[in-house]
């Protein structure tokens, strides 16, 4: 089309077309984390935002580094409030004044950060916390709102909570009988009528992944968007896939609490690429495509046919995520760790083959691999070891149906003992194992699966320390994650 240029690369031995210009389709951003050993530069993801015409971002704190990053930049962004500060906010509002001075009015100013929303905590309600959260999130809310009224922010900026699907549930699996989950229903309905009255978004988090790696009897074509589903009737409406029937779930959850015209955001919705059978490049590039197209379209769902706010879920690949909820936790992202994209997909929606614009100006450590040193390794010994490097570094490319699922015993060794060693900034100290390793400087990988390098990285002003101990508790808790549908 006039005015949308591209250009070919090479990768490996398949010619694709990179996008380099044109006009997304609109009604979407990304989801930003940093849950990373090795994040990227935020200047570099900036960048790559930038690159890819991608306008809006989602982060899930308000961390100065990242905030600086996009100022000047005029994306909208909806800045986080961890879990962890909700009581204080609740407790006391010179709390709340004070976090909305620091993180939301500090940016607004000429050249500043285009602050679109406030997330109030993330999936507080989440059945696995028992409750922990139920009494704060909502003091919380009312508290940051009231602080940005005050500051006279609220034409501009609207707080919300993202909340994941299990908040509201259907009885018989039709959208039409969706509901508040029974334990969180008056807290719900009261949130839902601050929104309403305050003119405040509801945010909520769909994974049809989820639906497939909870349930082995799920129908695959279902949490796909691109019409091949089973198609069920509800009261009229038909259902093709579980974004729809889950979104809409929602949508009759709120007309049972007398909300009948809210805005609804889609603060995360995407899919994994590694760490289970259907956690794949092929799949994700399946799945986005089709929800590329429907926001092209600008169609909704059968209930709310109006054009969607999404928010992907994720940008990038986040290491340190817990795996507990499943191994594929740390492979969200659209581009890989240092920034390369993983599969095809067209921001544009027309479904061309085409891969998302690379980070640029990436610094990788030296070119060098820790593998098994096959003259002094004992294999029959070596099982602590590889468990030690495993939990420390990262090993869920090797699940089954992953890249990395069909090495030999000595290349899942050597492949647990080079993420541990790249994860420790290569250190030598950390390629020994009692004599079992060495450093090599040739390239490691086997066919599809990459031995990576790892990236030069800012992480140490990331405050590490921080990030583990405000996500190691939100990953324990995912276990109970589920979908309405």
């Amino acid at each position: 089309m006039a005015g949308r240029a591209a250009m070919l690369v090479n990768v490996g031995t398949v010619t694709m077309t990179v996008l380099t210009l044109g006009s997304l389709v609109g009604g979407f951003g990304v989801n930003w984390g940093n849950i990373a050993s090795h994040p990227l530069n935020p200047s570099i993801v900036v960048q790559m935002l930038k690159d890819n015409k991608i306008n809006k971002v989602k982060l899930f704190d308000a961390d100065s580094w990242t905030m600086n990053a996009l100022a000047g930049t005029n994306m909208e962004v909806m800045v986080g409030i961890p879990n962890n500060l909700l009581e204080s906010l609740a407790d006391d509002y010179d709390n709340a004044k004070d976090w909305v001075k620091e993180n939301v009015t500090h940016y607004m100013r000429k050249g500043g950060v285009d602050i679109k929303y406030v997330a109030v905590g993330n999936e507080p309600f989440l059945s696995a916390y028992n409750g922990s959260f139920l009494k704060t999130t909502f003091p919380a809310l009312k508290n940051i709102h009231k602080a940005l009224k005050e500051a006279g922010h609220t034409d501009k900026i609207k707080a919300t909570i993202p909340q994941n699907a299990e908040v509201y549930q259907s009885a018989n699996d039709k959208p039409s009988e969706g509901d508040f989950r029974k334990d969180v229903k008056q807290t719900m309905v009261d949130i839902v009528t601050y929104f309403h009255d305050n003119d405040l978004p509801f945010t909520v988090n769909i994974y049809p992944f989820l639906s497939l790696y909870l349930n082995e009897h799920f129908p695959v074509e279902f949490a796909f968007l691109d019409g091949d589903g089973q198609t069920i009737n509800d009261k009229g409406k038909n259902y093709d896939n579980v974004f729809d029937a889950n979104y809409d779930t929602l949508v009759y959850a709120l007309k049972k609490a007398g909300i009948h015209d809210m805005k609804i955001i889609v603060g995360e919705v995407g899919w994994p690429t590694e760490g289970h059978k259907y956690a794949t490049p092929k799949l994700a590039e399946k799945f986005y495509a089709g929800l590329m197209k429907r926001l092209a379209k600008d169609g909704g769902t059968p209930t709310r046919p109006e054009r969607l706010e999404v928010y992907l879920f994720g940008f990038l690949d986040e290491d340190m995520k817990s795996i507990l909820p499943g191994p594929f936790e740390r492979h969200w992202g659209i581009f890989r760790y240092d920034g390369t994209p993983k599969f095809m997909l067209d921001f544009t929606g027309q479904g061309r083959q085409i891969l998302p614009v690379a980070a640029k100006g990436v610094q990788y450590l030296e070119k060098q691999w820790c593998v098994v040193n096959k003259d002094t390794a004992n294999l029959d010994e070596i099982g602590p070891d590889l468990d030690y490097a495993c939990y420390h570094g990262d090993c869920t490319a090797m699940e089954a149906g992953s890249t990395c699922s069909k090495l030999t015993k000595i290349q899942n060794i050597s492949y647990a003992f080079n993420m541990y060693f790249q994860i420790q900034d290569q250190d030598v100290r950390a390629c020994d194992f009692k004599g079992a390793a060495m450093i090599s400087k040739v390239n490691a990988s086997v066919g599809s699966c990459l031995f990576p390098v790892q990236i030069v990285s800012g992480s140490d002003d990331f405050r590490i320390n921080f990030v583990f101990g405000r996500f190691i508790l939100y990953g324990l808790v995912l276990l109970g994650l589920v979908t309405a549908i």
